[in-house]
This record gives structure tokens, C-alpha cells and sequence, in this order.
């Protein structure tokens, strides 16, 4: 794609990043096919070909945005599937990122779109004050269908229907490895998911130790930016960045670390990325080392090899999260951990398809996330699991929430398949 940025324009480090990203566009729609919002709503701009057309008109002209190109680029996902697919290369994510803070420093939203926003990013990255949220939500959820807006309606349906006490496993601490330490690790214990469903880091602490891992939870980490990252607000998301690339690295500094683990893929696409967030700052050296050690965690088991074990009888509907398989191209190994534990694993039709979480999107397009959520639920249940597994927890609260079948995190199965208990959504 050929583009006119001026010298001036290129001086700024993202304008002059969307610049590249650009240019390896061909236009050659093959994008189109596996965009979620594309299949649903069949418009060209809902297209990542046709939101880059968008974004290269507004960052070249500098142009003010206008509700149409916002609306556009508020329907993406970030679910990467388009990167997947792209025979040029084109960093998709990085472009949109670009654009949305763009947006969000250019483009005055409606007052009730600005508080909305707002209220998300300062109560979602606090464990806290999202339990405190998700109590108010579970007492004004019988009457929610009095609630005008979709969006609110979508907030109070979300929250779960047991709220679980808060996990003393994600305070600061040492875990020590059961028997000879293989490895010192980090463990990124996250925010929302520290208010949703405290099982998955247990069971995340359990498994690893007993694989020969001291783990660790730094002190000072907490979310990783990714929730703000993409509704463009990027002081506030850099600054989480920077409260756990600085946590991190004082553990590398003092015992070291083997690796930073992340059980929500979401978290560990953003985490990686950190390197490139940082790419012009002081930070830049601390910010790639951080980058470097983060991995799934089943990215982290298949290096610490689980051990085999005997057929369960039970069929796992696997359910490969975008930011894991898109994101941060993980897609075979958590379902090869699966079988090697003993589980029978199903994938479902169009399993590169969004389920419509996407961090905040359920929120904030319910309607779009509730016909993808709708759509991922008929496959999923077409291959008939016992249960269905999946590595993020947006993606669990969504499949969740309409799934005939309990939902689980992956590692709570490996957990259990190697001598912890049985994860409680299947008791």
C-alpha cells in the first residue's frame, strides 16, 4: 500500500511504526475470511482490510476522527485472526493499537460512552473494586431487563453467580519446588481473574511446584495494561506495564528468573509485546528482558514435560482462546498436553473464530460479542464434551455463561490428572 506521511509525521515513533505496517499491505482481502465481525455483519469496513483504509486516511491526513471511523475500529476485536491469515505480514495489532490511542486523544466520545469507559478502567484492573462491582452487579442483576442500555444489561449479566473468596496464593510470597528445584519462575497472578475464579492460579501454583518450579509472586504486579491498552487510554496501561516490568525485574536482579508464567493469554500477548511498548523509552532493555522470559504456561509444561498418564474416559471440548493462538501463535501444544495427561480432546468447527469476549468487547458491544458467543456455543457443543477447556478467563466467563457443559481452565485439568483435586465447576 503506498502511503504519503510526511517527515514530520514519521519523526513520531508509532505514526512512523503504522507507516511500515501499512505499506506490506497488498489489499488482498484474504483477511476478510476469518474476521469475526466481518462474517456477522458483512460490511467491507468491518473488515481488517477495510479498517486499515480507515486508519491510513485518518493518521495520514491527521484528520479528526469522525463517529463513523470510530465505530468501525470500536467493533474490532483485537482478535488477531487476520494476522493468522495475512500471506504479507501485516502487524494488525500494533496498527489498531496506534489508531485507538489516537482516537482516544483526538475524538471527544458521547458523555455516557466516556463514562462507561472510564468506570472499566478504573474498576476491571483492580481485583478489589471489581469484586466490589461484580457484588453490586449480582444484586441489581433481577432487574436488569429495566436496565435501558445493552451495554449495562450486558455488565449485570455478566457477573457470576458465586463470587469466590479472595485467594491468599495471590499474595506476595515464595512457593518452594516438591522435591529438586528445576526451575525459579514467575508467576503473573493477574486482576480480573483474581476476582472471578481464584481456582486457576491454585491450581497453576499446585502443578508447577510439583513439577520442580519455585514460584513466584513478585510483589508490585498487577494487571498487565492489556484491559486500557485497547481502549486506547496509554498512560494508564503503560504505567501497569511498568509497575510489573519493575516487580520482574528486581526478582531477575536478586534470585533470578527462568520465566515469567502467564495463565491468561490475553495478559501474556500484551506482556510480550512489552518489548516493543517500550521500544524508544529508558525502559526499552528491562522491557524486552521481561518479554523474553513470559510464556504460557502450557508453553512452560511442555518444557517441563507432564508426565503421561492413563485414559480418563473424558472428552475435553478444547477451545483455543484468540490472544493464544493468534496472538502469541500457541495453538498445539495445549490440547497435546491434554491427550498426554489422558483426555480425550475435541476441537470444534471454525475454532479460529472469536467467542466475542475480547477483554472489554463483551461490554461494550454485546450484541456483536452476544451472536459470536451464540455462534461459538453451537460448535463447541456439536462435538459433545464433557467438559470444555480454554486458557483465558474472558473466554471462560463467556463460553461459561451459556455452555450446557462446566467450563474449565486447561491447567486445572493437568492439575488434576497429575494428583491435584478436581476442579470444583465439575464437582
Amino acid at each position: 500500500m503506498q502511503t504519503n506521511f510526511t517527515e514530520a509525521q514519521l519523526a513520531d515513533p508509532g505514526t512512523a511504526r503504522a507507516n511500515q505496517i501499512l505499506r506490506a499491505c497488498v489489499h488482498c482481502g484474504f483477511c476478510t475470511a476469518t474476521c469475526p465481525t466481518y462474517q456477522v455483519l458483512g460490511d467491507e469496513l468491518d473488515s481488517p482490510r477495510g479498517r486499515i483504509y480507515l486508519m491510513k486516511d485518518m493518521l495520514e491526513n491527521e484528520r479528526v476522527p469522525d463517529a463513523k471511523t470510530v465505530k468501525h475500529i470500536d467493533r474490532c476485536l483485537s482478535c488477531l485472526a487476520c494476522m493468522t491469515t495475512c500471506p504479507s505480514g501485516v502487524h494488525y495489532m500494533h496498527l489498531v493499537d496506534h489508531a485507538r490511542a489516537y482516537i482516544e486523544m483526538n475524538y471527544r466520545r458521547p458523555w455516557h460512552d466516556r463514562a462507561l469507559r472510564s468506570v472499566l478502567a478504573f474498576v476491571l484492573p483492580h481485583p478489589m473494586r471489581f469484586r466490589m462491582a461484580l457484588v453490586g452487579a449480582k444484586l441489581a442483576r433481577p432487574f436488569r431487563r429495566l436496565v435501558p442500555d445493552a451495554r449495562l444489561r450486558a455488565m449485570l449479566e455478566m457477573a457470576p453467580k458465586r463470587i469466590p473468596p479472595v485467594s491468599r496464593n495471590d499474595d506476595p510470597q515464595v512457593f518452594p519446588a516438591q522435591g529438586a528445584r528445576r526451575m525459579r519462575v514467575a508467576l503473573m497472578t493477574g486482576c480480573a481473574q483474581r476476582a472471578l475464579n481464584t481456582d486457576i492460579n491454585d491450581a497453576t501454583i499446585r502443578l508447577l511446584r510439583r513439577l520442580g518450579c519455585e514460584v513466584v509472586v513478585a510483589n508490585g504486579q498487577g494487571c498487565c495494561g492489556a484491559l486500557t491498552h485497547h481502549m486506547g487510554r496509554e498512560d494508564q496501561a503503560h504505567g501497569s506495564a511498568e509497575a510489573n516490568i519493575r516487580a520482574w525485574m528486581a526478582e531477575v536482579r536478586g534470585e533470578g528468573l527462568d520465566a515469567v508464567v502467564i495463565n491468561t493469554s490475553g495478559c501474556g500477548t500484551t506482556v510480550k509485546d512489552y518489548g516493543h511498548m517500550f521500544r524508544t523509552g529508558p525502559l526499552a532493555e528491562e522491557a524486552a528482558q521481561v518479554s523474553g522470559l513470559a510464556c504460557d504456561v502450557t508453553e512452560l509444561l511442555a518444557r517441563l514435560e507432564v508426565p503421561e498418564g492413563a485414559a480418563k474416559g473424558l472428552r475435553v471440548g478444547y477451545h483455543a482462546a484468540c490472544s493464544l493462538q493468534h496472538g502469541q501463535k500457541v495453538k498445539g501444544t495445549p490440547k497435546a498436553l491434554l491427550k498426554r495427561a489422558g483426555f480425550e480432546v475435541a476441537e470444534p468447527a471454525d475454532s479460529h473464530l472469536c467467542c466475542g469476549s475480547a477483554g472489554t468487547y463483551n461490554l461494550l458491544q454485546p450484541e456483536i460479542s452476544g451472536q459470536l458467543k451464540a455462534r461459538k456455543l453451537r460448535t463447541l457443543e456439536a462435538v459433545r464434551p464433557d467438559v470444555i477447556a480454554a486458557g483465558n478467563i474472558g473466554c471462560m466467563m463467556q463460553i461459561g455463561s451459556g455452555a450446557s457443559v462446566p467450563v474449565v481452565h486447561t491447567v486445572e485439568l493437568l492439575d488434576w490428572a497429575t494428583g491435584g483435586p478436581k476442579p470444583r465447576a465439575m464437582e
